[in-house]
């Protein structure tokens, strides 16, 4: 189950954090690392910084963006304390742990991490289901990404170590890049029906990604809504385009 538990950095811009969340990673049994547009080489430095966990970094999959990377999961969880505009679904350390342990035993899930000083922008907290938040001491919150990745890595042992203990999920949830194509549909839809305003959207998709990430939506619920939205399509094509008189009409 280990082995479908994604551990996704974003933006690292030292190698030397890269070794050491392997290190973290490796500790507690997991192996799935995926960079994100690093501002770093995976250099000899991160090697001898993962202390061992050098398999780690060098079966590393290196992306382009955040939906490359979570494009296989059915479950996205953001190491953050909260979303800048918009409150989001939130964890404690143990729920993300027994969460993560409950989806990964039939999908592939992922934990992301942002940069080390500005952490993850609200574009990329809201690609992420929930959002997981460390209750570190409120006058000294201060932890580095390895620290960050360790801690979340020893919830997920520790949910492993206790999974008998609970039953096995039966849904099956969409991946994650089912649920992009959905949200672009649905803002696609959304514009053919002036619903919203291409040039001045607001809050409206970021607000209705919040609302269906609180949700989940199963896969079948999720193939309803899509094909609830085609039929929206077909008949505002209907009003918009009427068909052509015939000649001599």
């Amino acid at each position: 189950m280990l082995d479908n538990v994604r551990i996704v950095l974003i933006g690292t811009s030292h190698p030397g954090n890269i070794g050491s969340a392997a290190r973290a990673m490796k500790t507690m049994g997991l192996s799935d690392l995926v960079l994100v547009s690093p501002e770093c080489e995976v250099d000899g430095h991160a090697i001898a910084m993962s202390a061992g966990a050098s398999d780690v970094i060098k079966d590393a999959q290196i992306v382009e963006t955040l939906e490359d990377a979570l494009a296989p999961c059915q479950l996205a969880i953001a190491a953050s304390a909260r979303c800048r505009t918009l409150n989001w679904p939130m964890l404690d350390t143990r729920e993300m742990g027994k969460k993560v342990v409950t989806e990964g035993q039939e999908a592939k899930v992922a934990i992301v991490f942002g940069r080390e000083r500005t952490g993850l922008t609200n574009e990329e907290l809201q690609r992420c289901q929930f959002h997981v938040n460390i209750p570190a001491n409120p006058d000294y919150s201060s932890l580095n990404l390895a620290m960050a990745v360790q801690t979340l890595s020893y919830e997920v042992r520790m949910a492993f170590l206790n999974q008998e203990q609970w039953p096995k999920t039966e849904q099956e949830y969409p991946l994650s890049e089912d649920l992009e194509r959905f949200y672009k549909h649905l803002e696609s839809t959304a514009e053919t029906i002036g619903f919203i305003i291409k040039q001045h959207p607001g809050q409206v998709m970021n607000k209705l990604r919040r609302f269906f990430n609180r949700a989940r939506p199963e896969s079948q619920e999720l193939n309803i809504l899509r094909g609830f939205l085609s039929s929206i399509d077909k008949t505002a094509q209907g009003i918009t385009r009427p068909e052509k008189r015939k000649k001599g009409q």
